[in-house]
């Protein structure tokens, strides 16, 4: 377009070209000079094209010139790998090393218990338990009162003899020795919502992608027929799905949600199977409902990413009937797995759907443990804690032994 009518280089019609067209015209351009006449682009006569008017004025560019003066330019060149890489956003992409780990899954106790009643022990607090701390008054939320000793014993486990409380005393005795503490994290702010966005999204208040959407975008999924990226949890947590949202990364790569107080599969996923037509007239369906998406996103929302996003969400929820229906049914387990879980609970189900689903290669899996933040305990902490420990305790030893009989853990 920048060169008006129509161009010819080395005997190609640029007017009706096609992408691998252009790919070719360019590798031939190298470092020639260039020629312009009456809006017709030429070779110089040292590469034996003529000239088609001989009155214009003559004036000769390097192919660099002529890159940056015709505008477009540079983003012809990019067009073929631009089309190359277009279709799923799914596809699996290589690594920039080898990687050890290569799906995750993060069970996160919402409401957050504090490490110094899990496994974090602090003899100087059971020191000062009841009694007002030597510092003065700490720079808290709440004015300090008095210091609160953890209620809960503790023990060494292992050979590694990690410190862990009765809270989590059987994921501990089971599996101390493949567990990483890490001690060093904190926050600038108490608050649940500003926290739980740090963690997911490394931001507080702006809003960003979460990190599993960004492994989803880099590293893609190695099962197209699954999202790559899965939330589970009773309910919603604080601050909901801003926890797992793309932000300004194309929508294929949020989190896709599951309530999981629900057990059936058909309830997970709602309208998961199409009981009206088969799955080729569905198939005929949604291509044509493409097409005009397509015809509509070229004509006027070239640039829109909500068109694409779900564009992307049609086609994965199309491939997802099959592998879904499988991946969430945990039925098709054995009874003893299912014991090992406790799957008869929520936590344990929601656990064991995620084995399935890293098995099926969906690459990052988060299971929150309860609807809001059921570990915000501001009162009887012994009790309730207990009574939380208890339903997710047993679950994660479940999956820890689990995942090391499959080789997941290696």
């Amino acid at each position: 377009h920048a060169m008006k009518n129509r161009a010819t280089v080395n005997g190609f019609d640029w007017g009706a070209s096609q992408h691998g067209g252009v790919q070719r015209a360019m590798g031939h351009l190298r470092d020639l000079p260039i020629r312009f006449e009456a809006g017709v682009a030429e070779r110089s006569e040292e590469t034996a094209v003529e000239s088609a008017s001989s009155s214009a004025e003559r004036q000769t560019v390097s192919r660099r010139d002529w890159l940056r003066t015709t505008g477009t330019g540079l983003g012809w060149l990019a067009l073929p790998s631009l089309l190359e890489a277009a279709g799923n956003p799914l596809t699996a992409k290589p690594a920039h090393f080898p990687p050890k780990a290569k799906r995750i899954i993060h069970i996160y106790l919402n409401g957050g218990p504090s490490q110094v009643d899990t496994w974090d022990p602090k003899p100087e607090l059971t020191k000062w338990g009841g009694k007002k701390l030597p510092v003065g008054n700490l720079t808290t939320e709440r004015e300090t009162g008095v210091a609160l000793a953890s209620p809960f014993e503790f023990a060494q486990y292992g050979q590694s003899g990690l410190w862990c409380s009765e809270i989590f005393a059987q994921t501990a005795r089971q599996h101390a020795d493949r567990i990483c503490v890490i001690r060093s994290m904190y926050a600038n702010t108490p608050n649940h919502e500003q926290s739980m966005r740090l963690m997911n999204t490394g931001d507080e208040r702006l809003s960003r992608p979460s990190y599993g959407a960004w492994l989803v975008y880099g590293l893609g999924c190695e099962n197209q027929n699954l999202p790559g990226f899965v939330t589970m949890c009773p309910g919603l947590p604080v601050a909901d799905s801003s926890n797992w949202r793309s932000s300004f990364l194309p929508g294929a790569f949020q989190g896709t949600y599951l309530d999981t107080r629900r057990a059936q599969v058909n309830e997970l996923i709602a309208n998961i199977q199409n009981p009206r037509i088969e799955r080729a007239q569905q198939r005929q369906q949604l291509d044509l409902l493409g097409e005009l998406n397509a015809r509509h996103q070229q004509q006027a929302r070239s640039e829109d990413p909500a068109l694409e996003a779900r564009i992307q969400s049609f086609e994965l929820a199309f491939r997802m009937q099959l592998q879904a229906t499988d991946a969430l049914d945990i039925s098709r387990e054995t009874r003893q797995t299912q014991e090992l879980y406790r799957a008869n609970t929520v936590h344990g189900r929601q656990l064991l759907i995620a084995r399935r689903l890293i098995e099926r290669g969906v690459r990052v899996v988060q299971c929150y443990h309860g609807d809001v933040q059921p570990w915000d305990s501001h009162g009887n902490i012994a009790g309730e804690h207990r009574r939380l420990g208890q339903e997710a305790d047993g679950p994660i030893a479940g999956l820890l032994t689990d995942l090391a009989q499959r080789g997941l853990l290696e």
